[in-house]
């Protein structure tokens, strides 16, 4: 049994304390206080492995990393003292946590008083000024007429839909079902064509195993305008070997921060060069106000998604550098909205923003993005604060530059238009993509692709913005252009458009190279064999019909007639022409019995 030590020495260590000062000491202290260091060390590089917070006085992650730190030491005190077991050691642990505790007080009081000195109600004006805005352009001065062979009409659910429907082609290197889509897109210029990006991922645990020691194979991107989607595999022996998929010392934010330990991280997006080189922007944020206010961008560090390689450049680099001219965003759309609501709401001070609200003004909810100037430009209605039923204008936020402007124009807010073009389609619950906002021969114009529930973009809905009695869908962006022309012309509005021209504009079938489609072949046949496989979570049928020699191949998603097909029955399958045992059929059915006696008789 282990020996009860009682120290009665009190506070002035001669013996002549008071008995509540008096405590048990477990054998060993001194090894076990020891002991609890080297735990607490060993766990605060765990804790901040896995938690990754920046050494910086400005971030509140600082100081809940070293609150974790203190608990860790004395959590491993009343461990390692056996106070758990021996409640008469507990005094002795308490002794011991004082400083631990002590800190953790410091920590808090620093927190709260960094809080109170850097809040909107003592720095209402320092606020306001985070962002400038210019609010002297007009819309139709400023803004360019619409190009309608440049106007995207996807979002990131529908590009989710086209970039999976690439996986398929991982089959060419052969890399099938071990990747999945990425659902962090990012939105970009590319080559004068706004596209959407995205990598690929890991499946699962058991694949980022199998493949992490080479990496991923590659990125997709949507071409917003012609709704066409391409899986761009690097160069061969190249992966992206640095991702936000990754784990461990490949993982993204990782890397970054074992090299920068003191920097501020936004989230970071993936973006490729001209040449389609992929690399991670991870903006660099600083606190511009007080101790935890005014958040803004300083720089960003490029990171090379093959090689790993890290380099920083400050906001003005950025800014001025013909060589960085292919980064379209260093600042997110929700940090520039925060930043435009702080200049609206505050410009006249804190309590003006509660009480009168004299000139508030505050962003309408959802965001979409404009290309302009080569540019990336975030967009956003803007409503009174006591009107928010209706916009006073809108803002235009450069993602690279953050230059800012502010039209005054009056009229419906988004999600009234996006109700007033999903009522003009609603026997077929086809639901409206956030507006993009187009000045179409001087009429600010909100455009809108409307998706059935698959997500695919269906029709197309225009919705003028100051009279949103004004909206019509077409079945085409030629179409619906005409019939919103013919709609403004009854509300006694003209428009200069050439409608002629309009009927150049390629469908989204059409190939990005203007050219016609293929035709579609067909044949007919009794099914000789049946195999199924699933392939990316797709039931997927291979059919084979008698003396074919091929297997056409469709998704039971697709065609869900494939499910209940059999050895023997009749079928008429179209698919466009292709070499290889397996085809991909474009559409599969039974015949019925007249049409296979039709077809034995030919």
């Amino acid at each position: 049994m282990e020996p009860i030590k009682v120290d009665f020495t009190g506070k002035d260590g001669k013996g002549k304390g008071s008995g509540k000062d008096a405590y048990l000491t477990p054998s060993g202290a001194v090894k076990k206080l020891i002991l609890s260091i080297i735990g607490t060390v060993i766990g605060a590089f765990a804790v901040y492995y896995f938690m990754l917070p920046p050494i910086n006085l400005k971030s509140t992650d600082t100081y809940l990393y070293f609150g974790i730190v203190a608990l860790i030491f004395v959590a491993l005190l009343f461990i390692t003292s056996g106070a758990f077991k021996r409640p008469e050691y507990v005094p002795y642990v308490k002794k011991r946590s004082v400083i631990p505790f002590a800190f953790i007080v410091l920590l808090v009081a620093v927190v709260a008083v960094g809080g109170i000195v850097s809040s909107v109600f003592f720095r209402a004006k320092s606020y306001s000024r985070i962002i400038t805005i210019d609010e002297s352009k007009t819309f139709v001065s400023d803004i360019k007429e619409a190009d309608f062979k440049s106007v995207p009409v996807l979002d990131t659910d529908a590009a989710t839909v086209l970039a999976n429907r690439t996986l398929g082609d991982l089959a060419e290197i052969g890399k099938v079902s071990q990747f999945e889509i990425s659902t962090q897109f990012t939105q970009i210029n590319y080559k004068n064509t706004p596209v959407k990006l995205t990598t690929l991922a890991y499946g699962d645990i058991f694949k980022w195993l199998k493949n992490t020691g080479t990496g991923l194979p590659g990125y997709v991107v949507v071409d917003m305008v012609t709704q066409k989607a391409e899986l761009v595999t690097l160069d061969e022996g190249e992966y992206i070997r640095y991702s936000t998929h990754e784990h461990f010392s490949k993982y993204l934010m990782r890397h970054v921060r074992f090299a920068y330990p003191t920097y501020i991280f936004d989230q970071p997006h993936f973006e490729i060069d001209e040449a389609g080189r992929p690399y991670w922007l991870c903006p660099v944020l600083d606190k511009t106000i007080g101790l935890f206010g005014g958040t803004d961008v300083k720089g960003v560090v490029i990171v090379d998604a093959i090689s790993g390689e890290m380099v920083e450049y400050s906001v003005d680099e950025v800014k001025s550098s013909k060589e960085l001219q292919w980064i379209d965003g260093i600042y997110s759309d929700d940090l520039l909205v925060e930043q435009f609501d702080y200049y609206g709401k505050y410009q006249n001070g804190f309590f003006n923003s509660i009480i009168g609200q004299s000139g508030v003004k505050l962003t309408t909810e959802g965001t979409n993005y404009i290309a302009k100037d080569d540019d990336v430009y975030t967009y956003t209605g803007v409503t009174s604060a006591g009107n928010d039923q209706a916009i006073i204008g809108f803002v235009l936020m450069n993602m690279r530059t953050k230059e800012a402007n502010f039209y005054s124009v009056s009229g419906a807010k988004e999600t009234s238009a996006m109700s007033s073009a999903q009522g003009d389609v609603q026997d077929y619950a086809y639901r409206a993509t956030f507006p993009i906002l187009l000045n179409i021969s001087g009429q600010p114009t909100y455009f809108m692709s409307l998706k059935d529930s698959d997500n695919l973009v269906k029709r197309y809905a225009m919705v003028n913005v100051q009279n949103y009695q004004v909206a019509v869908t077409g079945s085409t962006i030629a179409e619906c252009t005409k019939i919103y022309a013919e709609k403004l012309e009854q509300n006694n509005i003209s428009i200069d458009i050439d409608l002629d021209k309009l009927e150049d504009i390629a469908s989204p079938d059409a190939p990005s190279d203007g050219t016609e489609p293929p035709e579609l072949l067909t044949v007919s046949g009794t099914v000789t064999d049946i195999r199924t496989a699933v392939i990316n979570g797709n039931s997927v049928y291979f059919i084979e019909l008698d003396e074919s020699g091929v297997y056409f191949s469709v998704k039971a998603s697709d065609e869900e007639s494939v499910v209940i097909m059999n050895k023997g029955d009749s079928v008429t399958i179209t698919y466009n022409e292709a070499e290889g045992e397996i085809v991909a059929a474009d559409s599969i059915a039974v015949n019925t019995t007249e049409e296979t006696t039709a077809t034995a008789a030919e």
